[in-house]
């Protein structure tokens, strides 16, 4: 590890058995070039829908550092059970008071802090409640401890996760990325010449579906507007989409961003 720079390595959101499958092999392929730290969007990580605790402790074996996740996190169950104990998992910060769980942490790897944060857009979303104070406290508490502040903004419209990433950029996050759309766009940046950016990192899950699940119930649901039951796609050709960033460990400031779009054919495996 450069003691002047960390590598920094941000997967969108996880889908399903083959979501889980792409990321163990794609960490597993990095060896050497494996990031000093990693952060994955667990939200849709079982079955599509929610995380439970043994695919969260699977997860965890795979080398990943921190799990952000969304409004899909209380979709299994046992999350209730277990979120307080989970201490790489956070939740959307803007949920109410007294809400298991907590929307940010303070992470350390090879002796370096890493502050992450988890947020929900409004737009389109629900009533959640408004993050842009609940990111000002967040913030100025991590920077009592570290420079290094990367933001998951969970939100549908593409404005917003916009406006969230310049306006924090402005006030010395190093990242912020979309996640919750499933599908990876192509405007990753830096703003202000410090904080990297991308409207949606993406999803890792099978690339022949519709956002990771099934395209013949995807698309009978919106002929019918029955609201069918969505099962996980499973082609064995899987994607893993994130971003790499390289950040200075002292300023917080982000020195590169690069944007991951791998493909990993498993057909011959299942």
């Amino acid at each position: 590890m450069n003691t002047n720079t960390i590598k920094i390595l941000f997967l969108g959101d996880i889908v399903g058995k083959p979501g889980r499958i792409a990321v163990q092999k794609y960490i597993s392929s990095l060896g050497e070039d494996k990031p000093d730290f990693i952060i994955a969007n667990v939200e849709n990580a079982s079955h599509g829908f929610g995380l439970t605790k043994k695919n969260y402790n699977e997860l965890l074996s795979y080398g990943i550092d921190c799990f952000t996740s969304g409004n899909h996190i209380w979709d299994k169950r046992d999350i209730f059970e277990y979120i307080e104990e989970a201490d790489k998992l956070i939740r959307p910060i803007n949920y109410p008071v007294n809400t298991k769980g907590r929307g940010y942490g303070i992470f350390e790897t090879n002796g370096v802090k890493i502050g992450v944060i988890n947020v929900l857009g409004r737009t389109f979303m629900g009533m959640y409640d408004s993050p842009w104070v609940l990111l000002d406290n967040a913030i100025e508490d991590i920077k009592k401890e570290t420079n290094i502040i990367i933001i998951d903004v969970h939100a549908e419209a593409s404005a917003e996760k916009i406006c969230i990433g310049k306006y924090y950029a402005k006030k010395g996050v190093t990242g912020v990325f979309g996640t919750h759309t499933h599908v990876q766009t192509a405007d990753e940046r830096i703003y202000e010449d410090f904080c990297a950016y991308i409207t949606d990192a993406g999803s890792c899950g099978d690339m022949n579906g519709v956002i990771g699940m099934d395209y013949e119930a995807s698309v009978n649901r919106l002929i019918t507007a029955i609201p069918d039951r969505l099962d996980v796609a499973d082609s064995g050709q899987y994607q893993v989409n994130g971003v790499n960033i390289t950040v200075d460990v002292l300023t917080g400031k982000a020195l590169s961003i690069e944007r991951i779009n791998e493909k990993i054919d498993y057909s011959e495996e299942k």
